[in-house]
């Protein structure tokens, strides 16, 4: 894991975030890309031009950002872009060879009852990169255990699981596979290839109705410092997967930081 980007917000948790996007970071001798991202709309007949007046803003907030945390050592390179949240992520996600994004679950939302906002959310269901995304004032630790939650083993991309194996090597965690059998279950969805089977350690079958109940169920025995799941259409938020706005009665793990992987086909 060579690269990480870290989008930054205006909530409370944005300097917390960082530093464990930071020391994070340093456990791999990874860069860190803080960025921010801004849109102007603008009237017919507006005469003033604002971007670059936001551009330096946003610039200098960042600096500032950056001043409050103890950045170890780590390269921390910021930048700022001009677009639509989502095109502009994965343009400059491409543009810089990023291999992770750190999210705080809310950038900008107050709502307390709420455990992924609408700009993490879109991020997360909407670009196809792998993201992990760090519980509120979490503190960085190594990830000794890891709770892999799949309804389909069938990986047909050779870097799906990268993420995981980066991870997996960095702090030699034990990775345990949780496959639930769910009513779309299909013959050779749990037979694993040789290289997910060289990554887990121990292995339990579940039925349920979806991925995500099956990991309410299990989570708690396996007492993991991460979870990780698939992004995919119907996946892992499926119950939550019409809203970007995810709420914490919804999904009861939001105290251990959730690696979504991109999808594996």
């Amino acid at each position: 894991m060579k690269s990480i980007l870290v989008p930054v917000g205006s909530s409370k948790n944005a300097v917390s975030h960082l530093q464990y996007a930071v020391d994070f970071a340093k456990a791999f001798g990874a860069k860190l890309y803080v960025v921010q991202i801004y849109n102007v709309y603008t009237k017919s007949g507006t005469l003033i031009k604002v971007d670059h007046i936001l551009e330096r803003e946003s610039l200098e907030f960042l600096k500032g950002h950056v001043s409050k945390v103890d950045s170890k050592g780590v390269d921390i390179s910021i930048k700022t872009f001009k677009g639509k949240l989502i095109d502009t992520i994965e343009l400059a996600c491409k543009a810089l060879d990023v291999d992770l994004i750190l999210l705080e679950p809310r950038t900008n939302s107050i709502k307390d009852e709420v455990y992924l906002g609408k700009t993490s959310g879109k991020i997360v269901k909407q670009t196809n990169i792998p993201a992990l995304i760090v519980p509120e004032g979490y503190v960085y630790k190594p990830i000794v255990k890891i709770l892999v939650a799949l309804k389909s083993a069938i990986i047909r991309r050779e870097d799906a699981l990268n993420p995981l194996k980066a991870i997996k090597e960095q702090f030699k965690s034990v990775v345990n596979l949780l496959l639930v059998k769910t009513p779309f279950h299909n013959e050779g969805d749990f037979d694993l290839n040789d290289d997910l089977k060289s990554l887990i350690t121990n292995t339990t079958k579940s039925e349920n109705a979806t991925t995500y109940q099956g990991v309410l169920e299990h989570y708690k025995n396996n007492s993991p410092d991460l979870l990780v799941v698939v992004r995919r259409k119907r996946g892992f938020f499926s119950k939550l997967w019409e809203s970007n706005t995810i709420l914490k009665r919804d999904f009861h793990s939001s105290s251990l930081p959730v690696l979504v992987l991109s999808g594996l086909k």
